[in-house]
């Protein structure tokens, strides 16, 4: 079996190994958790509820062990261990949610046939893949899984190549839960096994970047299969005037800088009024003066290293290119190489434009661009000037304003007065606009009901109608 190596971002050495599953061995591994699905499904919503409950307390038990992977795969300490959190308050959430959501629908009668009664019955898709990225490796794997096995669905997880470290305790902690361990199953591989799962479920939820997603929509869609994209961001804040600009300069700098802007909805373009450029750009300046990075000591510092380490390649050809046309570096600009690993300081930019590409491409790094502008509807026309529609951020000292702007801006979700929030508030619905995304919210009860079709089952109470209502020589001429 093909072997491919995984690079420890913190010293660039190869320090794992993992099999790449072929077409054949996905297959093999597909067979048996179809099998396993329909009793899994029959089974009822409390069984697998009560299932996740096990699954949570085993996480729970080892989640010393899965956190402590997931710091090998991504550098961190600190927000490794909040994803193992964050998975038992989501298994939390949708256990108790669950129920309602797959409650029998009763019977109803047609509005347009009355003679006509009729129900539901809400039917999962028997496999769903799930290929999860290497920036928030267990969160974003999970995300999508846990609602999918409570819907009913077997699960077909591929974590990123780049971050497979954490799956080994994951699969642990199924052992011994008998009924979900057959209907979860964890492959490891690259592009090549991702493949190979598209071609096999029966839905795909992918996260990553637009390019790939292009190629996972073609895909499934070749398919007649629906595919689930979370894609990129170029998330813009605008500031207004009369903004509380240190609470701006928290929030945009915890944004646009923590996880070392490797988030889909960090924010990466600042449009600032032109009357307080100035005294928001002082202000970040002044907080990014006791931002650090964490090394040598990994429990120090706020900004790890580049996970992805040719993900630096990207971000400094952005920032070369805007220095090239004119743009000013107040901090940072440089990665910086210890060890064998990359990290890329906070850096704030000025005298930024749309020509530059750290205004148009997404950045996935700290950067934070800030352009001024001198009018509400030109902070709207360069904030919706993207073909990103991820989220967005707006900063005023009214409410009114805020949500003004707020509607206006081309994006599913707008944070008011904060940045990011959709990455706290996961039982809050919204959609990706643009290229950020397509199908149904994994955020709000979607998150559940976008894993099951509907069937109708139809009961006619009369006698049914003879061919004679096709005879046409009931018509006049």
């Amino acid at each position: 079996m093909r072997q491919l190596d995984v690079i420890n971002p913190r010293n660039g050495r190869v320090d794992c190994h993992i099999d790449c599953l072929d077409a054949g061995a996905v297959a093999a591994r597909v067979r048996e958790l179809r099998r396993a699905q329909a009793v899994w499904r029959d089974a009822g919503v409390d069984y697998r509820c009560e299932q996740l409950q096990q699954w949570r307390e085993a996480i729970a038990a080892n989640r010393n062990a899965i956190g402590e992977a997931l710091c090998v795969d991504t550098g961190r300490r600190l927000f490794a261990h909040f994803e193992v959190q964050k998975i038992l308050d989501l298994i939390d959430h949708w256990t108790t949610r669950a129920p309602a959501l797959l409650a029998t629908p009763e019977e109803a009668a047609s509005g347009l046939l009355p003679s006509v009664r009729y129900r539901h019955e809400l039917v999962p898709y028997q496999l769903v893949g799930i290929i999860s990225p290497w920036n928030v490796p267990l969160i974003l794997a999970l995300i999508d899984a846990i609602p999918a096995l409570l819907a009913g669905c077997a699960v077909l997880l591929k974590p990123s190549e780049v971050t497979p470290r954490f799956a080994v305790p994951l699969r642990a902690s199924l052992e011994g839960i008998a009924g979900l361990a057959d209907v979860v199953g964890i492959v490891t591989g690259d592009a090549e096994t991702g493949i190979a799962m598209i071609d096999e479920v029966d839905a795909i939820c992918f996260t990553g970047s637009v390019a790939t997603g292009r190629k996972v929509g073609a895909q499934a869609a070749a398919r007649f299969m629906p595919a689930f994209l979370e894609l990129g961001g170029k998330d813009p804040a605008i500031v207004m005037p009369g903004a509380d600009l240190d609470n701006a300069a928290r929030a945009i700098i915890r944004s646009a800088v923590g996880m070392t802007g490797q988030a889909c909805q960090s924010l990466e373009r600042i449009y600032v009024h032109e009357t307080i450029h100035d005294q928001l750009l002082a202000t970040l300046l002044q907080h990014l003066e006791t931002v650090t990075i964490n090394w040598p000591d990994m429990s120090r510092g706020q900004i790890g290293p580049l996970i992805f380490a040719s993900q630096g390649d990207t971000v400094q050809r952005q920032i070369d290119d805007a220095v090239a046309r004119g743009a000013t570096i107040h901090c940072g600009g440089r990665i910086e190489y210890h060890d064998g690993g990359s990290w890329y300081p906070p850096t704030v930019l000025t005298g930024v434009s749309h020509d530059m590409a750290v205004m148009r491409e997404e950045t996935f790094g700290p950067l934070i661009p800030i352009m001024p502008f001198a009018t509400e509807e030109e902070a709207l026309r360069l904030a919706n000037d993207s073909e990103f529609g991820l989220s967005a951020a707006v900063f005023s000292a009214s409410d009114e304003e805020s949500e003004r702007i707020a509607r206006a801006l081309n994006v599913g979700a707008v944070s008011i007065n904060d940045a990011s929030l959709t990455a706290l508030v996961n039982d809050v619905e919204k959609n990706s606009f643009c290229y950020s995304g397509l199908g149904g919210s994994r955020m709000g009860d979607s998150g559940l009901s976008r894993f099951l079709r509907k069937r109708a089952l139809l009961r006619q109470t009369v006698p049914a109608a003879p061919i004679d209502i096709f005879d046409e020589s009931g018509m006049s001429p």
